[in-house]
């Protein structure tokens, strides 16, 4: 009885084919359509049309948004349906519970060898169903590289695409559109049989399928087979020229659209080395492309220190070559300044899970020389923890190639103590925490997971600093500066970044020789909120924390766009190195910057009594002044923000003190600024919000920087406030240890509220 049931649930209409006609016939029309939420899921079907890189044409849009501002209901979604039936495969009617049926649309049957075209669905849907909608054919392709690929009927493959804007299930409504992509193995005219499933679990069509409990069977409703004529156009090899400005082979990144602005190849499926997530991609010189006759548009670049350039490219019936040589606007490498981003992922966030748990070595190497970031710190994580964890080796990633770096090492996220704050462990020689194979027995209390980093030399640091940062509605009585930098609104510490930072920074844990080090030593900035992350910097450095910021960009999750979206220039002298740009980072002779800007060779002087100097991250970023005096402050700048004037900035403790303007137009200038240093201060430069120096420690008297009570109190109520916050993820086994924490932290900032000056 219980197989028949099973047999019974899985319900299949199958009949023969029905042939298509000679001219497909319109759509019907669909009216009595409540016309808010018809625009409001039309606007997501658009903005999945953009994300696929295959946006409507401008007349298109511009008849939707007239469409969108009509009072008439009946006439709104008339014109809707006018627009968008033109662009049908398929028109679905579930004219029942029991009753699916499908009917060809008019859109042109035309595929591209070797590529995804996008398709709309339209959906009929009277009786307000809501589970899942797919397409199916005995021609589409298995999983890609087994043998059946070589089946001469089984040339396609097919999937209705329900991810992001779109919702995953039908909305209900009695008319809506969907999108459904096909992908052809070979040129020339081939005939596909096409249905339309409607698919439930639990035996209820009415039922949502995400409401159903797990393990009930499915119930598939199918159309009657349409057999469609398709027309694959072929596609020809395109080799690509690749040279860097020295006329030296490289690899860049490229935006191939067409007269319609649809990008190829198809962003829908794509598989490493090209990533879903881009309208880019990246191909070193020499590699080939495959694409179909036409003209487009290509937009070349390599990094942000490139002038991205425009190509016109033709391909006829026959291979093509396009031919694309970098140039440059700036080249902080050449003054030994060297880019980095401490924290990408290739796994998780935007990246698939399937058929592989995340990207290879191979491909985030691509990426990376694409972007010219010399340094990709490849950051295992929570997603695919355990698949990924294979590429950890504790030295750089044999796909390096000098002078780029691939190196593999550790966010603690999705485990262990990721809810008081993410933790970027680098340079690690051990790749898991002891007592475990897996990340399941990591601690709750991420000072525990600084005292093992620390014991093996790592550098560590805050990931995404500004989450959990907001400003909650305690505050000291206190003045914010300018532009809000500093403020006094106490964070709310409810996030994922430099949250547990504020007790972290207090404490020091034994090294590699036993000698007590610092738990922190950089924080991360250049992917949240840039006034968050630099307003905890700010403070923590007026409490006499010498803590260096870094640059990330945290890709592809807070941003996908690219890798080094947020970078790390350290300085280096001789061959780099991963050990040593690390240590650039805990030494501070970097800067950190979005790549439209650079200060470079920061460094302090004295213009009165003993003359003393120093580079930023040299001799301990230390200026000595026997008393009060004036300094000089001196950079190299460049930044190129389409020409527009922009503000050198010299920040001490905190506030900007002086400032100089310069024509962003991408030229190499000399700047140089003049502060008064009346007490032991930390001093900086910034180009805000793109770019920013860490600081020159300026100690007049030998006395230590103690440059804020109110920074003291802050950090002392922060806290408590984290406290409040975090407690409740601490482990019961660290409850005690949490606490001693927290109080070491308390008496820290209580000793530096007596130390600092009154202001």
């Amino acid at each position: 009885m219980r197989c028949l049931t099973k047999l019974v649930a899985v319900l299949l209409l199958c009949v023969a084919p029905v042939s298509q006609a000679a001219e497909v016939a319109a759509l019907p029309m669909v009216k009595e359509v409540e016309l808010q939420p018809l625009m409001a899921q039309v606007k997501r079907v658009t903005e999945a049309l953009d994300y696929l890189g295959v946006p409507l044409g401008a007349a298109d849009r511009a008849a939707l948004e007239a469409a969108a501002k009509e009072t008439d209901a009946a006439a709104a979604t008339a014109a809707v349906q006018k627009v968008l039936d033109p662009h049908c495969l398929v028109g679905v009617d579930l004219a029942s519970d029991k009753a699916i049926t499908a009917a060809a649309g008019p859109a042109e049957k035309k595929l591209i060898e070797r590529g995804w075209t996008q398709f709309l669905v339209k959906v009929h849907n009277p009786t307000g169903l809501t589970g899942e909608l797919r397409a199916a054919s005995p021609n589409a392709l298995r999983l890609a590289g087994s043998p059946v690929d070589d089946v001469p009927s089984r040339w396609l493959d097919l999937a209705m695409f329900d991810q992001q804007p779109l919702l995953p299930k039908l909305s209900g409504l009695a008319l809506e559109y969907r999108i459904v992509q096909l992908y052809s193995r070979d040129a020339g005219k081939r005939e596909a049989q096409l249905s339309m499933e409607y698919v439930v679990r639990g035996g209820n069509p009415q039922r949502r399928t995400d409401a159903a409990p797990r393990g009930e069977p499915e119930v598939v409703i199918r159309s009657k087979p349409l057999e469609i004529a398709f027309e694959a156009a072929a596609s020809h090899e395109v080799t690509f020229r690749v040279q860097n400005e020295s006329g030296m082979p490289t690899t860049a990144a490229f935006v191939i659209r067409d007269k319609q602005s649809r990008v190829y190849p198809s962003q829908a499926k794509r598989l490493a080395p090209d990533f879903a997530f881009h309208p880019q991609i990246y191909r070193s010189d020499g590699e080939k492309l495959k694409l179909p006759a036409g003209t487009y548009t290509v937009t070349c670049s390599r990094g942000p220190e490139s002038i991205p350039a425009t190509k016109m490219l033709t391909v006829g019936d026959g291979p093509a070559t396009l031919a694309y040589q970098v140039e440059r606007w700036v080249d902080p490498a050449q003054l030994g300044w060297i880019s980095g981003d401490h924290h990408i992922h290739a796994a998780g966030c935007a990246h698939y899970s399937n058929p592989t748990q995340g990207v290879h070595a191979q491909d985030m190497i691509r990426h990376c020389l694409g972007e010219d970031l010399k340094v990709g710190c490849n950051l295992t994580w929570g997603p695919c923890f355990d698949y990924q964890l294979q590429f950890f080796t504790g030295k750089d990633d044999e796909v390096s190639r000098y002078p780029y770096i691939l190196r593999y090492d550790i966010e603690v996220s999705g485990f262990g103590s990721h809810r008081t704050g993410h933790l970027c462990l680098l340079r690690l020689k051990e790749r898991n925490y002891p007592g475990g194979d897996s990340n399941t027995h990591w601690p709750t209390l991420g000072l525990n997971t600084l005292r093992w980093a620390k014991k093996q030399g790592s550098i560590t640091g805050p990931a995404h600093s500004g989450s959990g940062l907001g400003r909650s509605q305690e505050r000291l009585d206190a003045p914010d500066g300018p532009g809000g930098l500093p403020n006094y609104a106490i964070p709310q510490y409810n996030g994922i970044g430099a949250n547990e930072y504020i007790v972290d920074i207090t404490h020091e844990v034994p090294g590699p020789e036993g000698k007590p080090v610092p738990a922190i030593d950089f924080i991360s900035t250049m992917d949240t909120n840039r006034q968050q992350e630099l307003n905890m910097w700010y403070h923590t450095l007026n409490c006499g924390f010498r803590v260096r910021a870094s640059g990330e960009t945290d890709f592809p999750c807070i941003s996908g766009q690219r890798v080094g979206m947020g970078r790390v220039y350290v300085k280096t002298s001789g061959m780099l190195n991963y050990e040593d740009w690390c240590e650039g980072i805990k030494e501070g002779r970097s800067y950190v910057s979005d790549g439209t800007s650079h200060l470079m060779e920061f460094a302090a002087a004295s213009l009165g009594g003993a003359k003393r100097s120093v580079r930023v991250g040299m001799g301990g970023s230390e200026l000595a002044l026997d008393a009060p005096a004036k300094i000089r402050l001196t950079v190299k700048v460049a930044a190129r923000l389409d020409g527009k004037r922009a503000a050198v900035e010299a920040v001490v403790n905190a506030y900007p003190v002086a400032q100089q303007e310069i024509v962003a137009d991408g030229s190499l200038q000399e700047v140089s600024l003049d502060v008064p240093i009346e007490r032991s201060s930390w001093v900086a430069v910034r180009l805000y919000p793109n770019t920013h120096t860490n600081p020159i420690f300026v100690l007049v008297g030998g006395q230590p920087i103690r440059a804020s009570r109110r920074s003291a109190e802050w950090c002392l109520r922060g806290v408590d406030r984290c406290w409040s916050e975090k407690q409740q993820f601490y482990a019961a086994a660290e409850q005690d240890e949490a606490r001693q924490a927290y109080e070491h932290a308390r008496e820290v900032y209580r000793q530096i509220v007596k130390e600092s000056s009154a202001e």
